[in-house]
């Protein structure tokens, strides 16, 4: 089973997850998050696995920012929020999450590399 996401569920955890509840300052960012999240090419997901689909989440929202702050802290819960929502128990850490922060900011991080980090975290 794959989990769709939506504008509303994204909503829901800035509104839940993010402290001061931050703006909304690009909508696009969030739908452009919806559509990577359900991108499928002739009916085959492009991104099979719920580690891939939070990672193309995480990697799109840090980014394209959505938020007028804490995108960052925005990108990683909806990742961490996506695997639990999909059933997986995650654990890690905030130095792990900073981390993972930091490598997607950096660029140069595939959205391979990415789910292979958050794997790590639902072990």
């Amino acid at each position: 089973m794959t989990l769709k996401i939506d504008l509303a569920w994204l909503l829901m955890i800035a509104e839940q997850k993010m402290p001061g509840d931050p703006q909304v300052t690009d909508w696009g960012a969030l739908i452009a998050a919806v559509s990577r999240h359900e991108a499928e090419i002739f009916g085959v997901p492009v991104y099979d696995t719920p580690h891939a689909r939070a990672a193309a989440l995480l990697q799109l929202l840090l980014h394209v920012p959505a938020l007028e702050r804490s995108n960052a802290m925005f990108a990683t819960a909806v990742a961490y929020a996506y695997l639990v929502a999909s059933g997986l128990k995650v654990v890690t850490s905030p130095e792990r999450v900073r981390d993972l922060a930091r490598l997607v900011k950096d660029g140069t991080a595939s959205v391979q590399r990415i789910a292979d980090e958050l794997r790590q975290w639902s072990r």
